[in-house]
């Protein structure tokens, strides 16, 4: 490990205060010692990894880290702090603060180097040694191994591999522990979920699925264990190897905080027989970074969004090929166009308003799929593959009955709800096997279609026509309401959840459009342009508030932001979220408010100023999204400024001032 720390890279009298500075004093002897190329983008990575989750451990130990395009090699600084820092630690601030690099190709040797220090900060002798240390030189080379340490006290068994039992055999549990990063995370909980176990008499044997890899456990373990823990911030992978055991699913950190608890509740659930509904095949739907996909632990509101997301995820692709392809279809043959006969009766190669025609008619075809898509992945993301076929049937059904975007949603819902229960019941073993490939999907099946079709279905179809004749009616300030609310969700998380529901409530518009619903579609793609164009703009004519860069980050947002793509400003708001997402916040409202006044409307789904020509009053529009920009511009030049000055210190009396730059640059 003699490439990743050196004496150079450690500092046992750190006096950073917070977690930010420890990182940018740790930081600069990186740079320093030529491992890093870009300080600031660099701790723009290390910020943005900090936001998904505090990196902070218990026995204070904190481990900023983070894969970066700006390191040019795997590297490791060390600080030791005095006073302690607060890296979110449930048992107070840290005193051994580990910054870990990684470069975005990073190999898997490096990987598994650092994974194996992420496992020695468990060991509690290992980290005595590090705080008894009085010599630099002595502390890299006892980080990089090359000191003699105490043996270990908490063995973790490779991947696959069965701690030996006696005569009387122990109780067994399978583990499996991910984090986002896949550098840290994963293999302390590993650690810690090994050391709980053989405290306890419970032999554990884990599967650390990182960034190094992952080597699958013997299917001949997973059969002889008694119940599993996932601890894991990803999907896992591969996750009906693991059927029909008892589960606990949690986030990472709770592997490594509460390995106790976890192996209890484990214990717990085998005794009463409580079999989790483990996906019988394939991976499974994305999850977040709460906790995976459906924790048992998150909250409601939580699983509820990572459901919703899964279905509009996997809608927008539909939207995007067949909105633009009906949008170019009309700039080709006009708006007559979707009178036209099928081309699959009609078709001169030589016409092109034939030409319209097909592409119209593609683009139609495609948004047919819009609300059965939404529907199934719905579904899918609540109780995987088995969930598909009732969540489609049940889309398909909204579209017969007329419930539209909001009969996709609630038949998603039903259909993954209807699953999830039937997975529930105990089968005879002969059956599991025909469960997930045909029973359930006929049960579900019918059940959903009885609850859409005679149900649901009618008041769910009577409140979207309410909903259409309210947008269709909209005018004067209830229009401007609705728009400065649209503004604000599009630019609050910038393709986050409030983004994607905003973005979602407008173009479930245009699988029938209306004047109300095209007018929504215009203000949100609006409104979603703001952030980055303004930050390309501020990036412009207040260069010297803006760090080298995010100046850089600054000239393709102009090309992101023309484009209608919100997530253009994300790196901006990670660096400086309490000045930046208020700004573009007020210029996203002023943006939703002046479309829906100019009465613009819109018949693609996306494009940005690349479909202006299907824009109804397009030099309105194109104002619109002016001002907001201007507005959103301004409020951030004048914050970071008002920063400056407050941050810039009073020179001393009779002291000269050399230079132009007082005010210092967070």
């Amino acid at each position: 490990m003699s490439e990743l720390i050196t004496a150079e890279l450690v500092d046992l009298d750190l006096s950073a205060a917070t977690k930010d500075a420890a990182a940018r004093s740790l930081a600069e002897r990186m740079v320093a010692a030529h491992r890093v190329t870009d300080l600031d983008g660099f701790l723009a990575d290390v910020a943005a990894r900090e936001a998904q989750m505090p990196t902070g451990l218990d026995g204070g130990i904190g481990i900023p880290h983070c894969r970066s395009e700006h390191v040019s090699a795997p590297t490791l600084a060390f600080g030791r702090s005095a006073s302690g820092i607060d890296f979110g630690a449930a048992d107070g601030p840290a005193d051994l603060i580990f910054l870990i690099a990684a470069p975005a190709g990073a190999d898997d040797d490096h990987l598994t180097i650092l994974s194996g220090l992420a496992r020695r900060l468990m060991d509690p002798e290992f980290t005595a040694a590090l705080r008894a240390g009085d010599d630099p030189g002595t502390v890299a080379a006892l980080i990089r191994g090359e000191e003699p340490e105490p043996e270990a006290t908490t063995p973790i068994p490779a991947a696959g591999e069965a701690a030996p039992a006696g005569d009387d055999a122990p109780f067994r549990i399978i583990a499996v522990t991910s984090c986002p990063t896949g550098i840290a995370h994963t293999y302390m909980a590993a650690e810690s979920l090994t050391a709980a176990g053989l405290a306890e008499g419970v032999e554990v044997t884990v599967e650390t699925q990182g960034s190094a890899g992952f080597s699958k456990l013997d299917p001949a373990v997973i059969a002889r264990a008694d119940a599993v823990i996932w601890a894991h911030d990803v999907e896992v992978r591969e996750k009906a190897r693991f059927r029909g055991k008892p589960l606990v699913d949690v986030g990472v950190k709770a592997g490594i905080n509460r390995p106790a608890e976890l192996i209890a509740e484990a214990r717990r659930k085998a005794e009463r027989g409580e079999i989790a509904a483990v996906p019988q095949g394939g991976d499974g739907p994305e999850s977040g970074a709460d906790g995976g996909s459906g924790a048992e632990g998150a909250h409601f509101g939580v699983r509820l969004r990572t459901y919703l997301m899964s279905g509009v995820s996997y809608m927008v692709p539909f939207v995007a090929a067949g909105g633009l392809l009906i949008a170019l279809s009309f700039a080709i043959g006009g708006y007559e166009i979707v009178d036209a006969k099928s081309v699959a009766d009609h078709f001169v190669w030589g016409q092109l308003d034939s030409w319209a025609a097909l592409l119209n008619q593609i683009g139609s075809a495609a948004f047919g799929f819009l609300v059965p898509v939404l529907a199934g992945y719905i579904a899918y993301g609540m109780a995987d593959r088995p969930a598909l076929v009732p969540g489609f049937v049940g889309g398909a059904i909204a579209l017969t009955v007329d419930a539209g975007f909001l009969g996709g949603l609630v038949a998603g819902l039903l259909a993954g709800a209807v699953v999830m229960a039937i997975q529930r019941v105990p089968v005879h073993a002969t059956l599991r096997g025909i469960m997930p490939v045909l029973v359930i999907p006929l049960i579900a099946s019918a059940v959903v279609g009885f609850l859409m079709f005679i149900v649901v279905g009618k008041p769910i179809a009577a409140l979207q026509s309410a909903l259409t004749d309210w947008l269709n009616g909209l005018s004067g300030s209830n229009a401007v309401i609705l728009g400065v609310v649209l503004g604000l969700m599009m630019c609050f998380d910038m393709g986050g959840p409030l983004n994607k529901v905003a973005y979602a409530f407008a173009v479930g518009g245009l699988a029938d459009p209306t004047d109300g619903s095209l007018k929504v579609m215009a203000a949100v793609m609006a409104a979603g342009m703001v952030p980055p164009l303004a930050m390309a703009l501020a990036t412009t004519v207040r260069k010297k508030l803006f760090t080298k860069t995010e100046r850089e980050n600054g000239r393709a947002a102009w090309v992101l932001g023309a484009s209608f793509i919100t997530e253009g400003a994300i790196p901006f708001a990670a660096a400086d979220p309490l000045r930046v997402i208020p700004s573009v916040m007020a210029g996203g409202a002023v943006t939703g408010a002046l479309s829906m006044a100019f009465e613009c409307t819109l018949r693609a789904p996306h494009g940005g100023i690349f479909v202006v020509p299907l824009i109804g009053e397009p030099f309105l529009y194109l104002l619109a999204i002016a001002a907001g920009t201007l507005v959103a511009t301004a409020l951030v030049v004048l914050l970071k400024g008002a920063r400056r000055t407050v941050a810039a210190p009073a020179p001393e009396a009779g002291a000269e001032v050399t230079g132009s730059r007082v005010g210092v640059s967070a």
